[in-house]
């Protein structure tokens, strides 16, 4: 099967998890003999990274190109918001992009078209796609088609009245936008519903399928050695995603421990600071994957404190696939992964007493928890990287058999 990816970043230009998902899926697909093109962004490099491209020297067939815009999406954290506002509307309303992917996915004449997070590369790409005879899946990674930033903090839900009428404006300018694609996947029952309750996607088959696990093979977890309660953070160091709230909550909380720190992000500073200041924090920076598995070995569980409502973290599947329990704010779609006592614990967002609670039944858990690696793996069983694309493929097959219903028209 000939599929075409369109995604606003693709290794070696990333941010998040939703690049980790894609990469993973591509290399399933090539390895089960699909035929995958992907068409992302690239940084400017003069007048003609403004055409897509076709790279030289790599399995998938990748397009880039610079899209049309004030600046890269990687860039956006150098700007300051009314810079960021005018780079926002430039990719809602210009066609450009939206034509130069519609060019290119002329040239691949693909069987599906499987569209990821658009903003960056162009919101006016729906519009081309609808005008085209293959059908079209868009998976949705966050809340960015109703909140342009993507996030939602939890207890700031309450909008002023000029950002509720900018949102709602927004919101439905993009579903007029996309209308309704021929499917719609979403890792998490809680993104599906968000957007069901903000009118998205009226006429589109709306499949929940849960993000892939890593295919590493991942060390043993051996026996525990004696000491404090080691805890792993992993993510962007950012305030979003709650790595100020956790380490302020430990310093405050009566079990003793040890935090190790993995990550990037604008907060890398602060972390550095509380290193030195704090000898049971470690900031171990960005860590591939290997060297990520070597820390999963040694931890007690991961802690994911986000303050942001989380569609389906990453790096979740990530731990319990190497048989950590994870620690994590029930927020978002996130539940929709832990079960309580089994593979995790789940504490209320943005509470201490409530992530000291969870962190002190850690505590007096762990050494059973560690005898239990096997049983946390197998709840992320059925979501194994063969099985996802077996499942994804088996979705394109029945829209390519007729099973559901056409695009529909602009």
């Amino acid at each position: 099967m000939k599929i075409a990816i369109i995604t606003n970043l693709y290794p070696p230009y990333s941010r998040g998890g939703a690049e980790v998902v894609i990469t993973r899926t591509v290399t399933e697909l090539l390895a089960q003999g699909h035929e995958v093109s992907v068409i992302t962004t690239r940084p400017f490099t003069g007048v003609r990274s403004f055409l897509p491209r076709l790279e030289d020297d790599s399995n998938e067939r990748i397009y880039r190109f610079y899209p049309f815009n004030l600046y890269h999406p990687l860039r956006d954290h150098r700007h300051w918001w009314c810079w960021r506002l005018l780079w926002h509307i430039i990719d809602a309303v210009n066609p450009l992009n939206g034509f130069f992917v519609w060019k290119t996915l002329r040239e691949i004449a693909p069987d599906v078209v499987w569209t990821h997070n658009l903003k960056g590369i162009g919101l006016t790409i729906p519009l081309f796609l609808r005008r085209g005879r293959a059908p079209w899946v868009h998976q949705v990674h966050d809340v960015q088609l109703s909140v342009p930033s993507g996030l939602t903090i939890a207890g700031h839900e309450r909008m002023f009245l000029t950002t509720k009428l900018f949102r709602h404006g927004y919101t439905l300018f993009c579903r007029l936008l996309f209308g309704s694609p021929t499917a719609i996947i979403s890792p998490s029952r809680f993104l599906l519903e968000f957007y069901a309750q903000k009118g998205f996607f009226k006429k589109s088959r709306m499949v929940t399928m849960p993000n892939p696990a890593p295919k590493e093979q991942l060390l043993a977890r051996g026996l525990r050695s004696a000491g404090p309660v080691r805890l792993l953070f992993v993510g962007q160091l950012e305030y979003h995603k709650g790595i100020k709230f956790l380490i302020n909550t430990l310093q405050h909380c009566a079990v003793p421990f040890q935090l190790a720190v993995a990550g990037e992000g604008t907060q890398e500073g602060w972390i550095l600071e509380m290193a030195k200041k704090d000898k049971r924090i470690t900031y171990v920076g960005f860590l591939a994957m290997d060297q990520l598995n070597r820390l999963f070995q040694i931890s007690d569980a991961l802690v994911v404190p986000s303050c942001c409502y989380e569609n389906s973290p990453t790096v979740i599947y990530e731990a319990l696939q190497a048989g950590l329990p994870v620690v994590a704010a029930n927020i978002g779609g996130v539940a929709e992964l832990i079960q309580p006592g089994t593979n995790g614990y789940l504490f209320t967002p943005q509470d201490q007493d409530s992530l000291c609670r969870a962190i002190m039944t850690l505590d007096e858990d762990k050494e059973w928890i560690r005898a239990s690696a096997d049983q946390i793996q197998a709840t992320v069983a059925d979501y194994a990287i063969d099985k996802y694309v077996a499942r994804v493929v088996e979705l394109f097959e029945q829209m390519g058999s007729g099973l559901y219903c056409c695009v529909s028209k602009p």
